[in-house]
């Protein structure tokens, strides 16, 4: 067993966001989502389009977040009619015969590695979190290309975060409309601050 299973992991989750069930495989999407709909909309006959446009947002992301398997992940839904804002991933990353143990130095070059698809060069800065020394990144890609070249601007911010040296927690946040772009660093400023790691 990786030595992260043996601790507990805590993380405040946000008023407006709904826990995917990432880590329950036995959970069906399809009646899950209905109802996490219908807790977020309310059961107003009138607004039933909305809960049937939530409820098929919230189980593509379940499903998409499911595939990386995280310890956790949101959607972050201020807005039901907007659908949701931002996904929020809080996953472990284990040191390994290549990497035998984590530092700040190791998560900083795998986060902020430029790639093909980088809108812009990733910043990084160190951090000092409860949870242990981490370092903060931004980066945007363009994801969804089409024939004509254009495509669609992902931003991310993400902290990594070496809770002991033979493992990590990435905590990721990603997003697309950039008007939110400061409320949603923020929001994961805050996150990435109330993140406590118990044996």
């Amino acid at each position: 067993m990786p030595e992260f299973a043996a601790s507990t992991v805590h993380m405040r989750v946000p008023r407006d966001a709904i826990a995917l069930p990432v880590r329950a495989a036995d959970v069906d999407l399809d009646a899950w989502s209905a109802e996490a709909a219908a807790r977020r909309v309310g059961t107003d006959g009138g607004r039933q389009r909305l809960r049937r446009a939530l409820a098929a947002e919230l189980r593509e992301a379940a499903a998409d977040s499911r595939e990386r398997g995280p310890v956790t992940a949101l959607s972050y839904v201020p807005e039901p009619r907007l659908g949701e804002l931002a996904r929020v991933e809080l996953t472990a990353l284990v040191a390994d015969a290549t990497h035998p143990t984590m530092t700040v130095d190791l998560l900083r070059r795998f986060l902020a590695a430029p790639t093909p698809v980088s809108y812009r060069p990733p910043e990084s800065e160190p951090r000092t979190l409860p949870a242990g020394p981490a370092v903060r990144v931004r980066h945007a890609y363009v994801q969804d290309v089409d024939a004509d070249g254009l495509g669609t601007v992902t931003e991310t911010c993400a902290y990594g975060i070496r809770a002991d040296p033979a493992w990590a927690l990435v905590l990721f946040t990603s997003w697309r409309p950039p008007a939110r772009t400061d409320a949603l660093c923020e929001l994961t400023d805050e996150l990435a601050r109330t993140i406590r790691v118990t044996v």
